[in-house]
């Protein structure tokens, strides 16, 4: 099938799932974000942090599928951000998508910018953070898209919802861990706890530490929005004697398994069922850790509790069930069973057959050289050995206006530069951990399949990579250990019901495959979606270019114009 004939039936599948959608009342929403700074006391320590509307998580969004929605975001703080939807695809409207220097710069202090966040197939949990510097340690929130109205859930309507939001927490502002990371070139801290919804648990023997309570009914259905918002860390999470069904992954519908934990990256979103059927008491839920890194994160233990009503006793930390921190079979063994689910309420299945544009990417940690740095080297990391450097004007603006000269080039290299044993033993330092700066995008043409094929390396202290990109679900394909065969591997492609989702886990010492069509004109940022990996430059950009009509172009930019960048 040819790129135009697989774009037609692309664009009408989409059309006519749209379509349906829009016989439903679709509602336009109106949210007020003030950012500033609170204090919060926690692990016995008071804290100040930026937060919006002085909640640690953020006010939870929540719509119906296929809403609008327009965020006025306040900037009372001292510094600038900018804010990301994250997993929602804004079709043709990357001016709202927020990564900081990719699409808009910083709203500024004092100042305000309102977001129009359009939603179109996406159900479920998504969520919202700042996408500047580390911002979002603590300036995110939960984003639920409920189904529209008529629609119903491919699933028993539960009884209730509730969201849970895992979290890293530091007893330091989050814009001065980043400004040392930055000085100094070093690798920033560990938290020095996490939290689940904003609450430490009783783990870390503070006295005045607070635990998050969720309050349940007897026999009855609960429907779990699991968001990772932790900064470095993949969570196993799971609830005592309790068994969990996975019903979503990255607001997507997937086919229902059941499992005493999951596993979720940071920035995946997860729906799960839990029903209240054991004996009346008190359970803890809990959550740890997962790495298969050289440098592991702490492996701390944070505890909830799912409290039958009218209830006490039954807390007993030792029937705490989760897998070791380190049990990359227990990680690949749940990953494995994620299936995207042949339901109505999910867009129709149309993975790309024929590809048209193949990006093969080695992921890495590295050095680059430092003058004024503790060291000669700072931390650094890369795609295809580019470490991307941010500019100070907006990628969006400048291919958008065309005026603006010199912010980026379109030569990201669609292979690795220099081919080697990615996953060997590179301990004899034959193959230089040094990258190079760049600020390089890939090109698009409207309507292309692509493939992209993220291998991980052994550079540095390898381990796994949540990656994430903006703008698109995409098709998980294919995964494997060692390194990626063009000829051999490909035979095992899922080509059948590969999940759709936007943030996925590349595993440690191998490599996974990813698709999708090329649909929506514009901007699009893709990172590893830790924190200290996104900012040493493991990133790059897709631009998508236009279709042929307007309805297949990018929106024009809001009239009342976007925030203005440094010196402008």
């Amino acid at each position: 099938m040819g790129l135009l004939r697989q774009g037609f039936v692309t664009w009408l599948l989409g059309t006519l799932f749209l379509s349906t959608l829009l016989i439903c009342k679709a509602d336009v929403h109106y949210y007020e974000f003030f950012v500033r700074e609170a204090n919060f006391t926690k692990f016995c320590n008071t804290t100040s942090k930026l937060v919006v509307n002085g909640s640690y998580p953020g006010p939870e969004i929540r719509v119906h599928r296929g809403d609008t929605v327009f965020v006025n975001v306040h900037n009372r703080g001292n510094y600038g951000f900018t804010v990301h939807w994250h997993g929602v695809k804004q079709p043709r409207n990357p001016w709202s998508d927020g990564p900081e220097f990719i699409t808009q710069c910083p709203i500024q202090p004092e100042t305000n910018f309102t977001y129009e966040v359009i939603l179109s197939d996406e159900i479920g949990t998504l969520w919202w953070h700042a996408h500047s510097e580390w911002t979002r340690g603590s300036v995110h929130g939960a984003f639920v898209i409920l189904p529209a109205e008529n629609e119903t859930y491919p699933f028993p309507t539960p009884d209730a919802d509730q969201t849970i939001v895992l979290q890293s927490w530091y007893n330091r502002d989050f814009e001065e861990i980043y400004d040392e990371a930055v000085l100094t070139g070093t690798a920033p801290p560990n938290p020095d706890a996490y939290a689940i919804n904003g609450h430490l648990g009783d783990t870390y023997g503070c006295p005045s530490d607070t635990i998050f309570r969720m309050q349940v009914d007897h026999q009855k259905t609960y429907l779990l929005r699991i968001i990772n918002a932790a900064m470095n860390e993949e969570k196993f999470f799971a609830i005592t004697n309790h068994r969990l069904t996975v019903v979503a992954q990255d607001a997507s519908y997937v086919q229902h398994f059941t499992s005493d934990y999951i596993l979720i990256s940071p920035g995946q979103t997860m729906d799960v069922l839990v029903c209240a059927n054991q004996n009346m008491g008190q359970y803890y839920m809990a959550t740890r850790p997962f790495s298969d890194s050289g440098r592991p994160p702490p492996n701390y233990i944070t505890t909830g509790i799912f409290q039958y009503a009218n209830s006490d006793g039954g807390l007993n930390a030792s029937s705490i069930t989760l897998p070791e921190s380190n049990d990359a079979a227990a990680a690949a063994g749940f990953i494995s069973r994620i299936r995207n689910a042949n339901v109505t309420q999910n867009p129709p299945m149309n993975v790309p057959t024929d590809i048209d544009r193949r990006v093969y990417i080695a992921i890495a940690t590295n050095n680059l050289p430092c003058d004024n740095c503790t060291t000669d080297t700072r931390a650094a990391a890369s795609m295809n050995n580019v470490s991307f450097s941010l500019p100070q004007i907006d990628i969006l603006q400048a291919y958008y206006n065309r005026s603006i000269n010199g912010v980026f080039t379109t030569d990201f290299p669609l292979e690795p530069l220099v081919f080697y044993n990615f996953t060997g033993d590179l301990s004899n330092g034959a193959v230089s951990a040094f990258t190079s700066q760049g600020t390089k995008a890939v090109v698009l043409n409207y309507g292309e399949a692509v493939e992209i094929v993220l291998q991980a390396t052994n550079l540095g202290a390898g381990g796994s990579h949540p990656i994430h990109l903006h703008g698109f679900s995409f098709y998980k394909v294919g995964t494997g250990s060692g390194n990626f065969n063009n000829v051999t591997d490909p035979r095992s492609y899922n080509l059948v019901d590969p999940p759709l989702i936007n943030t996925l886990h590349v595993p440690d010492g191998g490599w996974v495959a990813l698709r999708f069509f090329a649909e929506n004109p514009g901007v699009w940022f893709m990172h590893c979606h830790f924190e200290r990996h996104t900012f040493w430059g493991m990133d790059t950009v897709f631009i998508v270019k236009n279709g042929t009509t307007v309805e297949t172009s990018i929106l024009p930019p809001p009239a009342s114009g976007m925030p203005r960048c440094p010196g402008g």
